[in-house]
């Protein structure tokens, strides 16, 4: 494997790490952003996680111009997928 390769297989394997879901799936690539904005900047700050959670996606629909809420109902699908709700 050359170089390029290694750099191309590296980003999608980085991409690829934030969730490998069915709630995940259905996202359009818009939203699919937004999950990973969020995860980027919940993992740059340390406090209260609840707190951080909250203002991270608060932060990211702004600035990504989506509904907040269709995001914290895709992180609530995500929790109960994982916990086989």
């Amino acid at each position: 494997m050359n170089i390029v390769e290694r750099l191309f297989t590296s980003k999608v394997v980085e991409e690829s790490r934030y969730v490998n879901s069915k709630s995940y799936g259905e996202l359009s690539p818009k939203m699919k952003m937004a999950v990973q904005d969020t995860f980027k900047l919940i993992e740059t700050q340390t406090g209260d996680i609840i707190k951080v959670f909250e203002n991270s996606v608060e932060k990211i629909a702004e600035h990504s111009k989506i509904n907040k809420e269709e995001l914290y109902k895709y992180f609530d699908k995500e929790i109960e997928e994982e916990l086989g709700e």
